[in-house]
């Protein structure tokens, strides 16, 4: 093949460092502008951007030449020190999950992004992440998931 054709979904979870809720709800909408800003820099396609005072969910897809690890770490660096201007203590915490996402599921997940708010009334984030790893059969031990 002379070309490379890739088709890499990913659900991607991170949260603030010690899952301080330091990103107000009135400062969501131009934070995650600010984040999508830097994934169109990036020439990472977003497809969607959510998420509550301690945490964040981006839908993105990896180009072929990508690899995730410095994906995430290119997104929370570049959205750290922005962030920092407003909230002088902020960090993400160093961890992050990432699940593929069939083309089939893309509008479940992006609704699902969407409507983080009105999802957080009945689940915490803590156990959103477990259902998260359980559902995609990831391998964890819950005392670490969090430390």
């Amino acid at each position: 093949m002379a070309h490379s054709y890739t088709q890499n979904i990913l659900h991607v979870v991170f949260s603030t460092k010690d899952r301080a809720r330091t990103i107000t709800p009135e400062m969501q909408p131009r934070r995650w502008a600010y984040i999508g800003g830097i994934c169109r820099k990036e020439d990472i396609p977003l497809r969607a951007i959510g998420g509550m005072e301690d945490h964040l969910h981006l839908l993105l897809q990896l180009p072929a030449t990508y690899s995730l690890a410095k994906t995430i770490l290119t997104i929370k660096a570049n959205s750290s020190s922005w962030l920092r201007e407003s909230s002088p203590r902020f960090a993400w915490q160093k961890g992050y999950g990432a699940f593929s996402v069939s083309s089939s599921l893309l509008p479940t997940v992006e609704r699902y992004i969407h409507n983080q708010r009105a999802h957080h009334y009945k689940i915490s984030f803590e156990d959103e992440l477990c259902a998260l790893l359980q559902k995609h059969g990831v391998a964890y031990d819950s005392k670490y998931v969090f430390g």
